[in-house]
């Protein structure tokens, strides 16, 4: 071999060495960000934290760009995705699907022209449309409001429940709640239903409530806007039987009712913050940016909130 033709074969094995390195490591990345509008405070606080999530992450990352749209209905959203995929052409994509099913292919056609897909809570019907799929613990959410009424309670007492949505979501919560209960016998749940996560739904199932149960001592409301509403139907109907109210999610005005124990009735809530949007666009991101993966499923954890760290979980700021 000549010097010559030496030099050639070595400038290919090097060209050959450098397409097998991990190929986004210099890349920029640019990351759509796909979520529903602004229509209840949940959402108001899923708009507030992604746009956190922008400000402060484009202004770490030089090689970032995030362009965020929300939308109002699930036909919105899928015609969202094929502008982010065709016109802004995105790299990576964190989407929030308004509905599971319809929004299952227009997410799958996004990742089939090469964008890294992350879903966040509301699951796809068909997981291959995804890369990776970020969500709250609704197991601790059903069991950590149990453990901590039966605790309350001396494990003896009447509790009724309000139901969020018929989804699979609500059904995980319902399930953990109901497992907790079984250890304690003397604890009677009278009834569980749906108040659609509705604050005016739940003052009218409370109502309901208060009318066929003549003692109740504590009423699980499973999320924050709910619980506003039950505690509107029982001041209407002057109730004093009632010791507990336990509602979901980590709502500002919640969580600041138990900093300043002004309810004795609230005396805890469950974590469920709309910033795990803010974490599923971080922990992409920056995946991305390192050419890395995220792991198939990541689970932000819930937990007990209580006056001791509720400081931790209240952000005045947030419209949640």
């Amino acid at each position: 071999m000549t010097s010559f033709t030496r030099r050639i074969a070595l400038t290919a094995v090097a060209a050959a060495a450098l397409a097998s390195l991990p190929a986004l490591a210099a890349e920029k990345v640019n990351l759509g960000v796909s979520i529903p509008a602004a229509t209840h405070s949940f959402m108001g606080g899923i708009n507030y934290w992604a746009n956190q999530a922008k400000k402060d992450l484009e202004k770490e990352h030089k090689d970032l760009k995030i362009t965020i749209k929300t939308a109002a209905n699930a036909p919105e959203q899928a015609n969202q995705l094929q502008d982010l995929s065709t016109v802004t052409k995105i790299n990576a994509l964190v989407v929030f699907p308004f509905e599971s099913a319809a929004l299952t292919k227009p997410v799958a056609q996004v990742k089939a022209k090469g964008a890294y897909v992350t879903v966040v809570d509301r699951g796809l019907t068909d997981t291959s449309a995804q890369d990776a799929y970020v969500a709250g613990d609704n197991t601790a959410f059903g069991r950590i409001p149990a453990e901590y009424i039966a605790k309350q309670l001396g494990g003896k007492g009447n509790v009724v429940a309000l139901r969020g949505i018929a989804t699979t979501l609500d059904n995980e919560r319902m399930d953990a709640f109901n497992a907790v209960l079984k250890n304690h016998p003397d604890i009677k749940l009278l009834d569980a239903k749906y108040a659609n996560w509705n604050r005016d739904d739940a003052f009218k199932v409370t109502q309901d409530y208060l009318t066929r149960f003549k003692q109740i001592d504590a009423i699980w409301a499973a999320d924050d806007d709910m619980a506003v509403g039950v505690l509107k139907a029982i001041e209407q109907a002057k109730r004093d039987d009632i010791k507990i109210v336990f509602g979901g999610a980590g709502a500002k005005g919640m969580v600041k009712t138990i900093m300043d124990g002004k309810d004795k009735r609230i005396g805890a809530d469950v974590s469920y913050s709309p910033k795990f949007i803010y974490d599923a666009i971080k922990l992409t991101a920056e995946a991305r940016l390192k050419g890395e993966k995220l792991p198939a499923t990541t689970i932000i954890p819930s937990v007990l909130i209580t006056k001791e760290n509720a400081k931790d979980f209240y952000h005045p700021n947030s419209p949640f």
